[in-house]
């Protein structure tokens, strides 16, 4: 299993266009890819999931892949967080 922790440093955190934008980045992986934030985990490539977490700014997240192209869908969800100025 890969990990990598990010810190989310967009005004507005987590919400729906965000989401929206990492859910289409993970979902052409095979690996099965999760969110965790504040002790609770969600399928990134559940569009709701993600955004039943109510992640706002300043907070640690930790995105977990397991599966053959883990660490290709980790790069990309960093690329993605980056890109869209969502955090680091």
């Amino acid at each position: 299993m890969a990990e990598r922790t990010f810190t989310i440093t967009s005004e507005s955190g987590l919400h729906a266009r965000p989401a929206t934008v990492l859910v289409q980045t993970v979902s052409g992986f095979d690996s099965d890819i999760n969110l965790e934030y504040n002790g609770r985990s969600v399928n990134l490539k559940s569009i709701m999931g993600v955004m039943s977490l109510g992640v706002p700014k300043g907070s640690t997240i930790k995105v977990t892949a397991e599966g053959s192209d883990a660490d290709v869908a980790l790069d990309a969800v960093e690329a993605a967080l980056k890109k869209e100025g969502l955090g680091e």
